[in-house]
């Protein structure tokens, strides 16, 4: 199946495409995915720089009906929406303290972050996307995950799948199906000082 796509992404200077082709679509086919992706997926993550090569990430991940039906229940009302079709749900973590030495790991969400992208791009090289989401409560999300609070944050809620038209969207979700922009460069980067 084709998928009309209209990538608006222009970089102001060359760099690899799979940066521009990462985006986090809402559409998504329902076909479960093959152990052998999802395994790829997370050993990309794996390989992951970390402070101390701590790697404090924690993947918790859903493919059955009923288990993405408990993560489902801890997204917020308008993820849940079209979360529905996706194939694979992920939850984040990331370990508060080093194991190392006990102290804690201020780190952590930063390394935890670069373990997603890690896992983002790997989709694209597998013809998949990936789409992290704050949009969750991380209460239930505490609860759905039997996770201890005390020992980990939940970072994101993540949706892996094979891209689908956006009419399986609701149509105002469906409006917004196309990859965004970026802020220009200078926005972000500053030499020598503030």
């Amino acid at each position: 199946m084709a998928i009309n796509l209209r990538n608006p992404r222009s970089p102001a200077v060359e760099i690899d495409s799979m940066f521009i082709d990462r985006w986090s679509p809402r559409a998504f086919d329902p076909t479960p995915l093959a152990q052998e992706q999802i395994d790829s997926l997370f050993e990309a993550a794996r390989w992951s720089p970390s402070c101390y090569n701590e790697q404090p990430w924690l993947f918790i991940y859903a493919v059955t009906a009923e288990d993405r039906e408990r993560f489902l229940s801890a997204l917020l009302e308008g993820n849940q929406a079209w979360c529905r079709r996706v194939p694979l749900l992920i939850f984040l973590l990331c370990r508060r303290n080093f194991t190392h030495n006990g102290k804690e790991n201020r780190h952590a969400p930063f390394d935890a972050g670069a373990a997603w992208m890690s896992l983002a791009l790997q989709a694209r090289k597998l013809g998949l996307y990936a789409h992290a989401m704050a949009g969750f409560n991380r209460e239930s999300a505490y609860a759905v995950l039997a996770a201890p609070a005390d020992q980990f944050d939940i970072m994101a809620a993540i949706a892996v799948g094979r891209r689908a038209e956006s009419e399986v969207l609701p149509e105002a979700v469906a409006a917004k199906e196309q990859p965004n922009d970026r802020n220009p460069q200078q926005s972000m980067v500053k030499e020598g000082r503030f």
